[in-house]
């Protein structure tokens, strides 16, 4: 027997020619859009404005898409909760909400673990498990939305998972969440992180879209960005900068180059002016993470005028810099951790 299709998966026109399929007319499928994108109904038996019959035939070949909320976790702040979310499967992956002065940012996974080996993060510890589908990266944000209680107007495709590795379910699913008949969010409020698979960044820059494209540089040289990013390995800065400079070419979007720094490794002034040559010219930003320690990792944040000082380095070489406001304290903060800890109990 196939599987059941998870409707969230679709796009406009496949729930179209599957309502036709099923006998309904052209218009279902936006009554079908309506209540898997928008209200995120969790049974046929919701989709009211729908004949039963027709729901009837739905049901036996189609589910909703619904998770299961396995755990969550709620900072000592209150502006940030984590989630685990179950999938039909029985795997689990993990979604962010953080409150910001400018509404509400869902930081969403798009596989379970990760096989691009980045030292910094837990996901990957155990490797790529399997990729989500358009669905289940859309179904995070409607579940946090739903058990939150207010709506979602930013998301970060930045957890669990690299994003481009799991190219086509990623853009789908960007295309269904900034639809209106999806949540309509803008491309705008939309960041997608890479830790930097080039073919793939030029490849999205084909697409135009108006997302903010964020990338995990965290080195400012080959040798140590082999060491902390395996894939520059495969794709060396200087291919990495190309394409990104293409990409910037093309949409017309700056670049966010996210740099985690690591207590006496990638901090020091030498570093700092590295970066400085490394991004001179490029329409870009660069977001400066103190790093959230991972036990296995065995990385720690520099002090606050450690970081200070690298920032003042970068800005005063002309070149937008930030640091990013520490979330989740007193949980399971960096991507991976929360998953792992239940895996283990």
């Amino acid at each position: 027997m196939a599987p059941k299709i998870n409707l969230k998966d679709l796009t406009l026109p496949e729930l179209i020619g599957l309502s036709q399929k099923l006998g309904g007319k052209q218009y279902r499928a936006k009554q079908i859009a309506s209540w898997i994108f928008q209200k995120g109904a969790r049974s046929f038996h919701e989709m009211t404005n729908l004949p039963m019959e027709f729901r009837s035939r739905l049901a036996a070949i189609a589910v909703t898409g619904h998770l299961n909320i396995l755990a969550k976790q709620v900072s000592r702040s209150g502006d940030t909760i984590k989630y685990l979310f179950e999938m039909n499967d029985g795997q689990s992956v993990e979604s962010v909400l953080m409150k910001h002065s400018y509404g509400n940012s869902a930081c969403i996974s798009t596989q379970v673990g990760c096989r691009m080996g980045c030292r910094l993060c837990a996901s990957g510890l155990e490797g790529l498990i399997r990729n989500l589908s358009p669905g289940e990266i859309y179904g995070q944000v409607l579940s946090i939305q739903k058990d939150y209680g207010e709506r979602v107007s930013h998301v970060v495709v930045m957890g669990s998972g690299e994003p481009l590795d799991n190219y086509e379910a990623t853009l789908t699913f960007i295309k269904n969440i900034t639809a209106s008949h999806g949540l309509n969010i803008g491309q705008r409020h939309i960041t997608v992180s890479t830790c930097g698979i080039a073919p793939r960044i030029k490849e999205l820059a084909r697409e135009k879209l108006a997302i903010t494209l964020a990338v995990s540089l965290h080195a400012p040289d080959n040798n140590l960005r082999d060491m902390l990013v395996p894939v520059n390995k495969k794709y060396p800065l200087q291919e990495l900068m190309s394409v990104c400079e293409d990409y910037s070419e093309q949409t017309g979007r700056r670049i966010t180059f996210e740099y985690a720094l690591l207590a006496g490794l990638n901090d020091s002034q030498e570093h700092a002016d590295k970066l400085c040559r490394l991004l001179s010219g490029m329409l870009c930003h660069v977001n400066l993470i103190p790093v959230n320690p991972v036990p296995e990792r065995f990385f720690r944040p520099p002090s606050k005028q450690q970081v200070d000082l690298f920032r003042n380095t970068i800005e005063t070489a002309g070149i937008p810099a930030t640091i990013r406001r520490g979330f989740g304290a007193g949980i399971d903060a960096a991507c991976g951790q929360l998953r792992r800890r239940m895996n283990c109990q």
